[in-house]
């Protein structure tokens, strides 16, 4: 006597296939939409439309649009990840690796606008509106991403301390995750490209401000945290 069971097993592989294909299309539509557009102009339909689907599909596959925007984010992680990884290889010597790392973060976020945009549309929200509206699953996998980049940083900031070239005053990863953070802010001044100063009390001047200026002090500033003295205040 036979059951139906592995056929039943079966389809419901394939369906789950299915599913995982589809959620895969999304992002992929989505990336390639904030890569041309931006973020910010990039509408639920427009990404049901790239994709040949109508909006109500998209909410079958992801709790609402901060999940979306996370699990994209997550790709560009990936490749972020890879950029650093490599610039950490590129010499034995403590300060020229962390030079290297935090300027390929640096480089990466000229390079892709979308990325920053995405990374601090989910850091505005509290962490746990976040978790209210992303699925345990998305939030592991952007956490994972994030802790990707940040294990490489963590490494070159201990390894520097080992060798006696760093000093700091606190964790290294929490160091780390300190430097991802102002290094989105600094990547939002670069492109937004104006300085703004006080030629005199009460008058603001604002002028030009290139990209390459600020990777120049993103890069020195990280150097001049790991060489001064550690203070605890």
């Amino acid at each position: 006597m036979t059951t139906g069971a592995p056929q039943v097993d079966g389809r419901r592989r394939a369906a789950a296939a299915r599913r995982r294909a589809r959620k895969e299309q999304i992002i992929a539509a989505t990336r390639e939409l904030f890569d041309s557009r931006g973020v910010r102009d990039v509408q639920i339909e427009e990404i049901a439309t790239a994709v040949g689907i109508n909006r109500a599909i998209v909410y079958r596959h992801f709790t609402g649009k901060e999940e979306l925007f996370a699990l994209t984010l997550v790709g560009y992680l990936d490749e972020l990840h890879d950029a650093m990884l490599e610039a950490a290889g590129t010499s034995e010597d403590a300060p020229t690796r962390l030079a290297a790392v935090v300027g390929a973060f640096f480089d990466y976020g000229v390079a892709h606008p979308a990325f920053v945009d995405c990374a601090l549309a989910l850091m505005v929200r509290p962490g746990d509106e976040l978790l209210d509206e992303v699925s345990e699953g998305a939030m592991f996998r952007l956490g994972r991403g994030i802790t990707s980049c940040m294990t490489i940083l963590s490494q070159v900031l201990s390894d520097g301390i080992g060798s006696g070239d760093f000093t700091l005053a606190g964790d290294p990863a929490i160091v780390a995750n300190t430097m991802y953070a102002s290094g989105l802010g600094a990547l939002q001044l670069a492109r937004l490209g104006i300085l703004v100063t006080e030629t005199a009390p009460g008058i603001p001047t604002v002028s030009e401000l290139s990209a390459d200026q600020v990777r120049v002090y993103v890069v020195s500033s990280a150097l001049a945290l790991v060489a001064q003295p550690a203070r605890v205040p």
